[in-house]
């Protein structure tokens, strides 16, 4: 790992409070979400060894990158030069510069717009059983998108995600987009009643599932659902498609935690405490609203925003509240 660490080493100028914390352990504040932009002094990005690799990992945003795509992110032309030093590595004392510029201009292993051959849900009448379902759902529509051939598609920007596709289906494309406005994943809704309702694909494996990060106001509270079609009803709102809420730290900024209203739900009861634990500021539901989502109360005309604004909580009285909440 010589090499790895000689050009951490000489990108550690630009990142902020770098330090070395031990062998095979560098920390620093992370250079892809900013870090907490309420305490300049947290530093949750780490480069560490990994199966005899380095990689980079954000505690704040999610992000996990294998050193050189991190690397390339932060800084290309030193990214160039890394590539051409690892390239005399192997053994090419007189590397073809042709073959080592068509290496290093190689980006994403993926198509960059993944979403070009779907049908935008915009784009559908008013009767197609699509946007009709989202209509009647009280939906924004314009982020969105619709194929006939699930699967099929699928296995088009992502080969060989699916060895069947004998009985394929019709879903809604809920893309997942970042800060680049690359679409680096999506969810598939389906429109049948039965079955798997919502089916989720990395396109690259190495982003985090988050809807909404490229509609993003880092400077304006953020508010973190767990439904992506949920964050779409609300004012600068990102959503954690299937994975686990209390699972992250502090994204950036004032934040808030948004999860169903479901108070006889023991995993969504647990995790709420977790993140009380963590110091999050979370919505505990008003008793008297019994819808369990976020579409739900819009669609009986429920104010939203307004319930947020009224019912959020952090510390001591999140967690009394939290317990009252599940009593009632």
């Amino acid at each position: 790992m010589y090499t790895e660490i000689k050009y951490l080493n000489l990108l550690s100028v630009r990142l902020e409070k770098y330090k070395q914390k031990k062998d095979y352990l560098w920390n620093f504040r992370c250079p892809i979400c900013g870090d907490s932009q309420r305490n300049k002094n947290k530093a949750r990005g780490f480069v560490f060894q990994m199966k005899g690799k380095l990689r980079y990992k954000c505690h704040n945003c999610g992000a996990s990158l294998t050193f050189d795509k991190f690397l390339e992110g932060e800084d290309p032309v030193l990214y160039k030069q890394y590539r051409l030093e690892k390239f005399q590595e192997s053994g090419r004392v007189k590397p073809d510069m042709r073959k080592v510029k068509r290496v290093v201009s190689t980006t994403p292993k993926f198509k960059v717009d993944i979403l070009s051959s779907l049908t935008r849900i915009d784009n559908l009448n008013n009767s197609h059983p699509a946007r009709e379902y989202l209509l009647n759902r009280k939906l924004p529509t314009e982020a969105l998108y619709f194929t006939e051939k699930f699967k099929e598609w699928v296995n088009s920007v992502k080969p060989d995600t699916f060895t069947d596709t004998k009985n394929d289906e019709a879903r809604i494309i809920i893309p997942f987009i970042d800060r680049e406005g690359v679409c680096y994943g999506f969810q598939g809704r389906s429109l049948s009643p039965v079955g798997v309702r919502y089916i989720t694909i990395l396109v690259d494996e190495e982003k985090p599932k988050i809807f909404g990060l490229n509609t993003l106001d880092y400077e304006k509270t953020i508010y973190i659902c767990e439904g992506p079609l949920d964050s779409l009803l609300l004012e600068n709102a990102i959503a954690m498609a299937g994975a686990d809420l209390s699972g992250i730290n502090d994204f950036v900024g004032d934040v808030v935690y948004l999860l169903d209203n479901e108070p006889r739900n023991k995993a969504i009861v647990d995790r709420m405490g977790k993140l009380i634990d963590n110091g999050e500021t979370i919505v505990i539901w008003p008793t008297n609203i019994k819808e369990k989502d976020i579409n739900d109360m819009v669609l009986a005309g429920i104010i939203v925003q307004d319930v947020i604004k009224n019912n959020s909580y952090k510390g001591l009285t999140a967690t009394l509240k939290l317990k009252d909440w599940t009593k009632a």
